[in-house]
């Protein structure tokens, strides 16, 4: 109920505003709610407006390399990159990605999630060799980390097979995809729609080759 959750939004942030100062921690989170807000309402121009909000606070009381600066960059990215705005996104994703590798460790999940971040937005751009390199680079980390059925990898080597198949390497595609199907399989019941989705795959893979 976003209007609801909204009118709430506004009420606290009225509160905030009349009673901290313009570059409080809170008035950010604030700003940052009302733009996930925003942007599940399809929103984009005011989700962006607020995340701007959150960051320019972020970017006066937070040191250059804190993780909240990074979820700032990551979330403009996520708006830039539904609108279709590729170039802002990838420069958003970057910085989110820089302070990911100077502040995480090596194998860190969430460094996995930013290299695949990328390779979204560079397989929306059609530039399918660098998306695949970006893959590659998630699959390599959540291979080491998590357990051998996790969704997570389901979803990468589903994103992997597309990617294959954008390129015309249709059996390097199958092999991935029957990875996440093996996934699926174990994992979701036998009439989830995730299956189907994958089952599509395979089959629209066997007819192109």
């Amino acid at each position: 109920e976003y209007s609801k959750a909204l009118s709430f939004y506004e009420k606290e942030l009225e509160i905030l505003r009349k009673t901290l100062p313009a570059n409080h921690p809170l008035l950010a989170t604030c700003f940052g709610n009302m733009a996930v807000l925003y942007q599940h309402m399809g929103e984009y121009s005011k989700a962006l407006s607020f995340y701007e909000k959150a960051l320019e606070i972020c970017r006066k009381t937070l040191p250059a390399n804190h993780p909240l600066l990074a979820t700032c960059f990551g979330n403009m990215a996520g708006v830039y990159q539904h609108i279709g705005e590729y170039s802002k996104a990838l420069s958003f994703y970057e910085k989110d990605l820089e302070i990911c590798r100077k502040t995480l460790p090596a194998n860190h999940p969430s460094l996995a999630t930013c290299f695949g971040n990328m390779a979204g937005v560079y397989k929306d751009m059609g530039e399918y060799s660098k998306a695949l390199s970006f893959y590659e680079k998630e699959l390599e980390i959540f291979q080491k980390t998590l357990p051998a059925n996790h969704p997570s990898l389901a979803t990468c080597f589903g994103n992997t097979a597309v990617l294959y198949q954008h390129i015309g390497e249709y059996s390097k595609a199958l092999s991935f995809h029957e990875k996440a199907l093996e996934i699926l399989q174990k994992t979701l019941p036998a009439n989830h729609p995730s299956l189907a989705t994958c089952f599509v795959n395979v089959g629209g893979l066997y007819r192109h080759m």
